[in-house]
């Protein structure tokens, strides 16, 4: 149902850097780009994630309750892009590990930006 989800950032470049490193852990590269945007994905048919300088020229913000989740297939690579995101200068929001009894397994962080993500996978 997503097609993509884009964060504004006030640090092109920077964001640009840091999610091209972070997403390559997942197998995720620059799908579309131009001079006001880039987006990630592992295919142009599935949903992606982009940087985006705003369209009316106001500074980006965080949206308070806003997060993007990345769904990845294993315990492991949510502990990797926890791990990725902090080492490119992100910020901690809660460790890996096993959330609530459903299976849920997550990592939370924020971007250079202040933008909230998470990764998780669901585990039997």
């Amino acid at each position: 149902m997503i097609g993509y989800v884009t964060l504004g950032t006030n640090h092109y470049e920077q964001a640009a850097a840091f999610y091209d490193a972070l997403l390559a852990e997942i197998g995720a590269s620059r799908i579309m780009e131009g001079e006001q945007f880039i987006a990630w994905g592992v295919s142009p048919t599935k949903p992606s994630l982009g940087i985006i300088k705003p369209f009316n020229g106001q500074p980006a913000c965080v949206g308070n309750g806003s997060m993007v989740a990345l769904v990845v297939d294993s315990a492991e690579k949510v502990k990797a892009l926890h791990a990725k995101a902090l080492a490119l200068g992100g910020s901690d929001e809660g460790g890996p590990g096993p959330r609530g009894t459903s299976g849920f397994y997550a990592a939370y962080f924020r971007d250079l930006d202040g933008n909230k993500l998470n990764a998780f996978c669901m585990q039997s």
